[in-house]
């Protein structure tokens, strides 16, 4: 059965008094006070002043003044421990501990608090109690000044001048100023997660995790800002936003000078100056400045696509892409030509549109001096020199440099054919092939062949 902190330290301060300690005489008779005289008064000094200390321990070389005291002293060293408990088992070496220890199984609280009438099992427990009431901090610290109720809170808060770190972790050999510190510390190699939420069963390695997760059930927002009444499950975010009344710009980039808000705001600004690309895509390789924009990226790859049409029910990825979309069905084609009066619903398609006619080559390739029209076909191109393929089957792992050859080849696996001969009701996988049937099979009228070229109604 484990003791408490409490219960440990109450059995240590025993050893400690029973120790040094010095059972005194029991033969002193009273009497009446008389005059002393001169052979008398001496007798009495000699009996008030402290026995010899004869009694040495073998082992260690400790002295004592009485044999009762090396007797209970020589425990220490032969491990005997003559005191049982009659409920457990459990042995002590002193009859007080083992007083202490049946505190556990009779749950007895002896000791009442003058104040507020709290119980408690043992004396110690009660006098550090009472101090709460008094406000007497009699633990100063000897570097600050500073002063403790509790000898135990003194000794953790002196590691803060000392640094002493004594507890140690034997996975990591990582040190810890407190020993709770190291247990939870611990729980990152153990995996443990003792603290459970009573409401989805999720659990936590610590209880003020615990705490903040189920203010997501409770709605709980304890932390309320006394400029605006907006309040927060967490004192960190609230003094967060507490910066956007004060102006408070703490972190500051020690390239250019400019200060945010967030530290979060502050690592990203930076990146600026290093352009270094932390946000990898763990698909194909691909680097970023910003952690959105590799967000964007992945759902190349997971063909997400979080933006649906009221309207229609077509899917985007972008919500860009699906705002452009949504202008086909008001029929905002704002953007018109002035070479051939066609309508556009974007600028970028309008400009892109724009070089059919001006013949503009805007973006050339720095491998081979090829010059494009539009930017996507650029980066396409380069792949050929860079070898990069962006594009991972989901089904093998082979990979390909352009999304729609990634789509052809992924039909191998599906059995998608989504192209349909007109003629004969054969089904393909490309259009290629399609085409070669079309060609070899039937020999129709030019308006019959577009008709077979058409893909399905759920193509369109």
């Amino acid at each position: 059965m484990n003791h408490t902190e409490e219960q440990t330290e109450l059995i240590e301060q025993n050893d400690e008094k029973e120790e040094s300690s010095e059972v005194e005489e029991k033969n002193d008779v009273k009497t009446e006070e008389k005059p002393l005289s001169c052979s008398q008064t001496k007798q009495e000094d000699l009996k008030q002043r402290p026995p010899k200390k004869s009694f040495i321990c073998t082992q260690c070389g400790k002295s004592f003044s009485h044999k009762t005291n090396i007797d209970r002293h020589m425990r220490i060293h032969t491990g005997e421990k003559p005191f049982t408990c009659d409920q457990c088992g459990k042995s002590f070496t002193q009859s007080a501990n083992l007083k202490v220890h049946m505190n556990i199984h009779t749950r007895e609280k002896m000791f009442k608090c003058s104040h507020c009438d709290k119980k408690f099992s043992w004396s110690g427990q009660l006098e550090k109690h009472e101090r709460i009431h008094s406000g007497e901090k009699p633990h100063k610290c000897s570097h600050c000044d500073k002063r403790f109720s509790h000898s135990r809170d003194l000794k953790t808060h002196e590691r803060v001048h000392t640094g002493e770190k004594p507890y140690k972790c034997s996975l990591c050999e990582k040190t810890f100023s407190q020993s709770g510190y190291l247990k939870t510390h611990e729980r990152i190699h153990t995996g443990e997660k003792p603290y459970k939420c009573s409401l989805c069963d999720k659990t936590f390695s610590q209880s003020g995790y615990l705490k903040t997760h189920e203010r997501i059930h409770t709605g709980e927002k304890p932390f309320t800002c006394d400029q605006c009444g907006k309040s927060f499950t967490q004192k960190v975010n609230l003094m967060a936003h507490m910066r956007v009344h004060t102006g408070e710009k703490p972190f500051i980039c020690d390239q250019c000078g400019k200060s945010f808000t967030h530290l979060a705001n502050l690592k990203g600004h930076k990146n600026i100056h290093t352009r270094e690309k932390l946000h990898a895509c763990d698909q194909c390789g691909k680097a970023f400045l910003w952690a959105p924009d590799l967000k964007k990226h992945l759902r190349v790859h997971t063909k997400e696509k979080p933006h649906s049409c009221y309207l229609c029910g077509k899917r985007f990825s972008f919500l860009q892409n699906l705002k452009v979309h949504q202008k086909m069905h008001t029929v905002m084609r704002e953007y018109m030509c002035c070479e051939c009066e066609e309508t556009f619903t974007s600028a970028n398609r309008l400009k892109q549109h724009e070089r059919i006619h001006t013949g503009e080559k805007s973006y050339k390739c720095s491998h081979c001096n090829k010059r494009f029209s539009q930017l996507g076909n650029l980066k396409t191109h380069k792949r050929i020199h860079t070898g990069e393929k962006p594009y991972k089957c989901s089904h093998c792992d082979k990979r390909f440099s352009q999304l729609s050859s990634l789509q052809t080849h992924e039909r191998i696996h599906t059995g998608e054919k989504p192209y349909h001969c007109t003629e004969c009701g054969k089904r393909f996988s490309q259009l290629s092939s399609l085409q070669s049937h079309t060609k070899n099979n039937h020999r129709s009228s030019p308006d019959t062949a577009l008709s077979v070229l058409m893909p399905l109604p759920h193509q369109m």
